[in-house]
């Protein structure tokens, strides 16, 4: 049996007349820039999220450095982002001008642990960024309360939990601003590069909006220096197209999450974790196994296709080298680092592919054990 670690044309299959003849639509009416498709997914994004506004823009990492750099984040300023995430969260503090601050993940959740975040508070700290990893949300009553005590902005970073829940909120409406992706392979994806940003704030959307639209309130009036980065008609129409199924693709993630966890139980790893009080959306679904680069070797001789996120960690990257860090810095991460192994995961999983590869599993574990 062949499993692939994500199924796009699977899914597209499922509603291909629907996204087909949204796409004609934009075609049909040139729309190909920003315009009304991408107002129409902004006003049904919001409303999903429970945000007040939208930003719709071209990429989840360009959403990061315009609400960066929309809240005042600049040169000299210092912004505490996990140890494990993907690179784009601390590359967006890079590329506005200031220094990426990294804290430790907790040992159970992957998540920044907000034990930790106190003891790298410095003078020149201006904001914190948590990430929201792998789908579940980050624990946002004591980020939230850390922030308000040292009185620092919270850019939630949200490109891995659409739809995901926090004591009955979704992500995304707890901090200042929260920026999402929709990479073709999220949970909400598109058909090419997209991104979005949403806040309570009207002054500050405002200010996304411009930064986004070359500075520009009107054509040819730039009050500001902005960019460009506008999501196009396309990817807006399937966003929208896509939106009406996230839930219920949702759900089929969490039963799929729940029979992987029902069959690898009993063999000893350490299987993804979550709070009672949150809702855990399982864009990846991340066990950790010793030597695990053996492991994924033998599930994919068995035609099962695998993922690392992260293999490593973003204070042990080359880009970072300069900066001295040691394994002892931030020995959660480094430790979890060669363990971790993202399953397949994807809302048109089978039951006979999720036992395929816990079978398949077991037998790795078993056999690299043995060896």
């Amino acid at each position: 049996m062949r499993v692939p670690f994500v199924d796009l044309k699977a899914q597209y299959s499922t509603h291909k007349s629907e996204l087909d003849a949204a796409i004609l639509k934009v075609v049909s009416e040139t729309a190909f820039v920003s315009g009304k498709y991408a107002a129409e997914f902004e006003l049904e994004f919001a409303k999903y999220i429970g945000a007040e506004n939208c930003i719709a823009c071209a990429n989840g990492t360009d959403a990061l450095e315009i609400a960066l750099k929309a809240i005042g984040i600049g040169p000299g300023d210092e912004v505490i982002v996990p140890a494990n995430t993907f690179f784009a969260t601390s590359e967006a503090v890079d590329n506005v001008g200031a220094t990426p601050v990294f804290v430790d993940c907790e040992p159970n959740f992957y998540n920044i642990d907000t034990e930790k975040i106190e003891e790298k508070i410095t003078a020149r700290t201006k904001a914190l960024v948590p990430v929201h990893l792998y789908g579940l949300p980050a624990d946002m009553d004591a980020v939230m309360s850390i922030a308000n005590k040292h009185g620092l902005k919270v850019i939630e970073d949200c490109a891995q939990s659409h739809g995901a829940d926090y004591k009955g909120k979704r992500t995304g409406t707890f901090g200042d601003i929260a920026t999402f992706s929709f990479y073709p392979g999220k949970n909400l994806g598109a058909y090419g590069d997209a991104g979005a940003i949403v806040t309570k704030d009207a002054e500050l959307a405002q200010r996304c909006r411009l930064i986004a639209n070359h500075g520009q309130p009107a054509k040819y009036k730039h009050t500001i220096v902005g960019r460009n980065s506008r999501m196009d008609g396309i990817q807006a129409a399937v966003l929208s197209v896509k939106l009406k199924y996230l839930d219920e693709w949702l759900e089929a993630r969490r039963g799929h999450a729940a029979r992987y966890d029902s069959n690898l139980q009993s063999l000893g790893i350490a299987l993804p974790r979550a709070p009672e009080y949150s809702r855990h959306t399982y864009h990846l679904y991340v066990v950790r196994v010793k030597d695990r680069d053996a492991v994924a070797a033998k599930l994919n001789e068995a035609g099962i296709d695998t993922g690392l996120h992260y293999p490593v960690a973003l204070p042990y990257l080359d880009v970072y080298s300069g900066r001295g860090f040691h394994p002892s810095d931030f020995p959660v991460a480094h430790s979890q680092m060669n363990e971790l192994l993202s399953l397949p995961m994807y809302a048109e999983l089978t039951d006979e592919m999720v036992d395929y590869v816990c079978e398949n599993l077991k037998k790795a574990v078993s056999q690299v054990a043995s060896a």
